[in-house]
């Protein structure tokens, strides 16, 4: 991916939608009447519908720089994972009125999106609400119950290139010259090597397909009344085809304590995971590696937006100390002592 490929996907929406015009195309392409208003997003331009049939929806423009197969595979894979598990909490794609999944539009700026209509799922953001062990479990069960659902899912667009993809954080390296100089860059540098050298090869050979790519926090909804129960699972907009190991690294680098072994908390959602969609121990063995590639990742992406787009760097900059910080305690734990723990919880103590 060129550097001016990786500026056009994190580049301004240009003239923005306003909630009035988002609810002239609620009506126009959905024959709904509802009120918009604006929702944070780091790509698209997207609004909570209030319905005046009393059901709330979230409409999505996408991005002008978007492909649009990678669009027609996020929504084909929405509707692939609903018609494979119908209970899972994923949003669901609401047609149009002539049946279609999305449409293709131009805006009074001339610029091309597409729009689509999403059900809107309720529940309280997992960022807001105190952690459990319980809750963790039954999340790690609900992620296996989604990529369950999506093995069999295959899109010509799967492969696109996303520069949130573990598997190519080698993509990372023109990001790392732009940040400040000083220690952090230097330990950021070190890893992304360390990951082309011996984390690469080694995802070569491991099960691959199409996965969420982003159970962060913010992307994480909790039932509000038992505050364990996940209620849904959104924004589905870093979708890849990857080796599925990648999607639990994603998941655990939010997961992790500030105790003396920081996977102690994490190592519930794998365990619930693994209960549903059993791991391979060439996988468990290079999860350590994953989750420390991620918040590497994570840290310098988000530094590079946010020196690049101050006005919005709250919200860019939202997980960057904690990764920063789990990233630092990750690391001290160390690879020998971190990969028999992961193993022992998996089960896989003591095999070849």
């Amino acid at each position: 991916m060129s550097d001016s490929a990786i500026d056009q996907l994190f580049s301004t929406l240009g003239s923005a939608t306003t909630p009035e015009a988002a609810s002239e195309l609620l009506w126009q392409h959905y024959g709904l009447r509802g009120r918009a208003s604006p929702l944070n997003s780091e790509r698209d331009q997207n609004f909570h519908i209030h319905g005046d049939d009393g059901a709330q929806y979230v409409l999505k423009l996408t991005h002008p720089a978007e492909a649009r197969g990678v669009t027609d595979f996020q929504t084909r894979a929405l509707l692939h994972a609903a018609s494979r598990d119908p209970a899972l909490p994923i949003p669901r794609v609401i047609p149009r009125l002539d049946g279609e999944p999305y449409a293709a539009i131009t805006l009074p700026d001339g610029t091309q999106r597409v729009l689509r209509l999403l059900s809107y799922l309720g529940g309280q953001p997992l960022h807001q609400i105190t952690r459990s062990a319980a809750q963790r479990r039954h999340l790690g069960q609900t992620l296996a119950r989604l990529d369950l659902a999506l093995s069999d899912f295959a899109h010509p667009s799967a492969e696109h290139a996303l520069l949130w993809d573990i598997q190519h954080s080698e993509r990372l390296q023109p990001l790392l010259a732009e940040l400040p100089p000083g220690p952090q860059r230097d330990t950021l540098a070190a890893f992304v090597a360390h990951f082309r050298r011996e984390i690469q090869p080694a995802l070569a050979g491991l099960r691959r397909q199409v996965i969420h790519n982003d159970l962060n926090p913010y992307n994480v909804l909790v039932d509000a009344q038992d505050q364990i129960t996940t209620s849904g699972l959104i924004d589905f907009g870093d979708m890849v085809q990857a080796p599925l190991i990648n999607e639990l690294a994603v998941a655990c680098s939010y997961q992790l304590s500030r105790n003396a072994n920081p996977l102690d908390t994490a190592a519930e959602l794998i365990a619930g995971y693994h209960a549903l969609y059993p791991l391979q121990r060439e996988e468990v063995a290079l999860l350590y590696d994953l989750i420390l590639t991620r918040l590497c990742m994570t840290v310098t992406i988000t530094g590079w937006r946010a020196s690049r787009y101050p006005e919005n760097q709250t919200y860019i900059l939202r997980n960057n100390g904690l990764s920063w910080d789990g990233l630092q305690r990750l690391q001290a734990v160390g690879r020998d002592a971190a990969q028999a723990f992961l193993l022992q919880l998996c089960g896989m103590k003591g095999q070849a």
